[in-house]
This record gives C-alpha cells, sequence and structure tokens, in this order.
C-alpha cells in the first residue's frame, strides 16, 4: 500500500542553516533517505522551497485568482514529502516516527487513494 508522509514544521523551528546542528540533521535525513531506499519502500520523496515562493490558484465566477503564498494560513508549513510503499499503516506511522523533524515538527501520514480500479495499491 502507497502512502504520503507529509513533512510540516513551524518556519525556524529545526536548527540554523549553516550551524553544526543543521549539519547533524541534513546527514540524519540523508540516512532515513538512504535506509527508506534499502528497503525498497521509497518511491520518491524530496523537500519544498519555501512558503515564500507558493503562489495558490483558484477559479471563482469564471475568474483565475492568483494570490502569493499557500492557501492557508497556519504556523506549520509543509516542508516536504516522501511517497513510500508499505504493507501496513503501522508499518507507514513507524517510518514517520524515525523522521529527523519528529521533535519540532509533525509528520501526516495519508494513504494514496487507488484508481486504478483493479484494488493493487
Amino acid at each position: 500500500m502507497k502512502y504520503m508522509l507529509l513533512i510540516y514544521g513551524a518556519d525556524g523551528a529545526g536548527p540554523a542553516y549553516g550551524t553544526p546542528e543543521f549539519e547533524a540533521e541534513m546527514a540524519h535525513w540523508f540516512s532515513f533517505t538512504d535506509e527508506l531506499n534499502a528497503t525498497g519502500h521509497m518511491i520518491s520523496g524530496d523537500p519544498l522551497q519555501g512558503i515564500d515562493t507558493a503562489t495558490t490558484v483558484r477559479v471563482r465566477g469564471g475568474e483565475q485568482l492568483m494570490t502569493d503564498g499557500p492557501f492557508a494560513e497556519t504556523k506549520e508549513m509543509l516542508g516536504g514529502y516522501y511517497l513510500i510503499d508499505v504493507d501496513t499503516l503501522d508499518e507507514a506511522l513507524e517510518w514517520a516516527g524515525k523522521m529527523p523533524n519528529i521533535a519540532y515538527g509533525s509528520v501526516e501520514v495519508r494513504p494514496i487513494m487507488d484508481m486504478s480500479g483493479d484494488g493493487a495499491g
């Protein structure tokens, strides 16, 4: 079954860029990703650029509206994702609990909807 692990954190909640703590956390992210790859569970994953680069698009009354920034005002921003393939929700939750940001952020775990019609994840 496929799950999306959505990585959230408050802006500035993690270690400051360029510090030894930041370098250690980046090493932890690379190690986490390597472990996912080595176990065959990794499908894809990427960090996202900051919310200052986001544009939200809506169509209301036939008119397209574009707004700088994310759709919702929130303290935590979506910072990236992993798409994984594991057997159970419990296994997906276990992977989420291993993420480097888990001590200061959160990880939303969501199953991918099967639209194939054949029941295969």
